[in-house]
């Protein structure tokens, strides 16, 4: 008997399925597929490499919140889901090596650190490792959880910075209203859900989370999963909401959630500074910490100068309508906020560049390497806190936001065999240069002209070579109703281009020059202006991608559009990408509106 075929997207499913990170042998289960073939196609297509270009924080942290709450787990999936939050901390205390994965570079296996290691762990008593079923049928039970425990796993974990903002929690004068400017990959997510959870165990409060994304609060979940699992020995369960055995209750929603209103408790407010209609939300969310004993934290890395919460980040908003005598002066340099202070908006601010971070403690990164991988503008915005001036940006930053999807895509499945049914796609593909990432977007074509253009997916590759590059590309054609791709031929761009027209003959090459780029921003532009663009809300790096592009001259004085591009450094590489998958529909006539983008057209 021969061997059986599989179809591509069989193959595809039980990739992604490995991707989201399922073993081998459960797939197997659930497919109906032998083991050791799924290994062959594991090795053959490259899923490894595949796991390390995506989120691997994010995928841990579903399926770490799936089995979380799966009832009745087998033996197997309790030891998954113990080695899973042990990761997952292993993960974000090896902050550095995000960037690694970004580039490309597959460092999941060593992800390891000493602060994890089994010498460090908090010790159990006998006494604690032993508990009656009784006790076992508590549900979310915390009541074994000493402020001695909690105390030793925090000084245990955490760098000087974030053990300066447990203080501040703790101190009459600052805990009010912490406001906190930070480096990218810090951990400061991490440290709050830490600090929430701590503080739920302590004194039976509530804590809210609010993130930018849905994605984003799952992270937070998963964090406080992992801490209970990992340090405390308790395991929690909730899904919409973890009730602690004290009747703390713990929360976690997205920006797009109309409810928000219906809770109170301590509130914790991630990346607000990406956060659409800042003024709006606030005024919902602050309402749920109304009552002086809750605290209300937000943190965020910065974005742009023009983004809703800067007033109050800078303190314009405190002297807004307040007369000059009674105005307060607010200095926000880094000098005046690496240690934090209290304003006279009786907010503590606090700063904390990357460069702080390491001179208290964290190690974890190679900031001469960092400045040699990104740009000044770049290295500054992310990792120095400099807010992003974007009044000279092409698409500015509350634009952007404007495109922020409002609930999550129902009709779009990565697990699925074809992720998106019969409907229409557009990929484009913005090439690498010598240090920048190549950059795949997939967006849904519209079939109305009153539909959006939708971004249903973006990867980014960097070091791999335009073979592997072009396999994955075939993989979307294979599970996708693929009708337009558009690839940047200009330089290197045309040995990918000469790959994928064997698959997908129709494929479109997209030579560069001011011609070229003028017609694709206007193109994006046009979809933009018109409200038919539309993305995960919050993704900061399609956000950033577009606010880098500016409108420019060249030495001859003709109009053109940039991002800094040069043949050794690429910027806004997942616009430039996703600007070539749009290149699909022609320019509508224009249309008289406020004009948003005057400056620009």
């Amino acid at each position: 008997m021969g061997a059986r075929h599989y179809s591509a997207q069989t193959k595809a499913l039980a990739e992604q399925f490995y991707i989201k990170g399922w073993k081998i042998e459960e797939i197997a289960a659930e497919m109906g597929i032998d083991a050791r073939t799924l290994y062959n196609w594991k090795k053959a297509q490259g899923w490894d490499d595949k796991k390390a270009e995506s989120s691997a924080e994010l995928t841990i942290a579903q399926r770490i919140n799936v089995l979380a709450n799966r009832e009745n787990k087998t033996p197997n999936e309790i030891a998954e889901l113990g080695a899973l939050c042990s990761t997952f901390g292993n993960l974000k205390i090896q902050l550095a090596q995000a960037e690694a994965i970004k580039a490309g570079r597959n460092v999941l296996p060593d992800l390891v650190s000493a602060d994890y290691g089994d010498s460090e762990k908090p010790k159990k008593s006998a006494g604690e490792k032993k508990t009656s079923k009784r006790e076992k049928k508590v549900k979310n039970d915390i009541s074994s959880v000493s402020e001695e425990l909690i105390m030793s796993v925090m000084h245990k974990l955490f760098f000087a910075y974030q053990l300066v903002w447990w203080a501040a929690k703790n101190c009459p004068l600052f805990r009010r209203n912490r406001f906190i400017l930070k480096s990218r990959q810090i951990g400061a997510t991490f440290y709050f859900a830490f600090e929430a959870l701590a503080d739920a165990i302590l004194t039976g409060e509530n804590q809210i989370f609010l993130s930018a994304s849905r994605d984003q609060a799952e992270v937070f979940k998963a964090y406080i999963i992992a801490f209970a699992a990992e340090h405390f020995d308790v395991e929690l369960k909730g899904q919409g909401v973890i009730t602690l055995s004290n009747g703390a209750e713990l929360r976690f929603l997205s920006t797009n959630s109309r409810t928000a209103q219906s809770y109170h408790g301590h509130l914790y407010v991630d990346e607000c500074f990406w956060i659409p209609d800042f003024d709006k939300m606030w005024k919902v969310a602050s309402g749920m910490a109304a009552h002086k004993k809750w605290r209300r934290t937000l943190f965020s890395t910065p974005s742009a100068i023009s983004h809703q919460a800067y007033p109050m980040w800078s303190g314009e908003k405190f002297n807004k309508n307040r007369s000059e005598d009674k105005q307060a002066e607010f200095d926000i340099s880094h000098k005046a906020l690496k240690d934090g202070v209290l304003g006279a908006d009786r907010i503590w601010r606090h700063m904390v560049t990357v460069k702080d971070a390491e001179k208290q403690g964290c190690e974890l990164f190679d900031i001469e390497e960092l400045q040699t991988e990104y740009s000044p503008d770049d290295f500054a915005n992310l990792f120095m806190c400099r807010f992003i001036d974007d009044a000279k940006s092409v698409f500015n930053l509350g634009t952007m936001m404007t495109c922020y999807a409002t609930e999550d895509y129902v009709d779009y499945n990565a697990n699925a065999p074809r992720p998106f049914g019969n409907r229409p796609v557009a990929i484009g593909y913005d090439p690498s240069r010598t240090r920048d990432n190549a950059s795949l977007a997939v967006l849904a074509i519209p079939l109305r002209p009153t539909d959006k253009w939708r971004v249903l997916q973006t990867l980014d590759f960097h070091g791999q070579n335009f073979q592997y590059q072009a396999n994955r590309i075939k993989e979307i054609v294979d599970t996708h109703n693929v009708q337009h791709i558009g690839i940047d031929v200009t330089g290197i761009g045309y040995g990918l281009f000469e790959l994928v027209v064997q698959f997908y003959r129709r494929a479109t090459p997209i030579n560069y020059s001011n011609e070229t780029k003028t017609r694709l921003v206007m193109k994006a532009i046009d979809v933009i202006e018109n409200g038919r663009f539309e993305f995960e809300a919050g993704n900061k790096q399609i956000t950033q991608a577009f606010m880098m592009i500016t409108k420019t001259t060249t030495g001859s004085g003709v109009i053109t559009y940039s991002a800094g591009r040069t043949n050794a450094t690429g910027h806004a590489d997942v616009a430039w990408s996703i600007m070539h998958a749009l290149a699909y529909e022609a320019i509508a006539p224009r249309k008289k509106t406020t004009a948003t983008f005057s400056q620009a057209a």
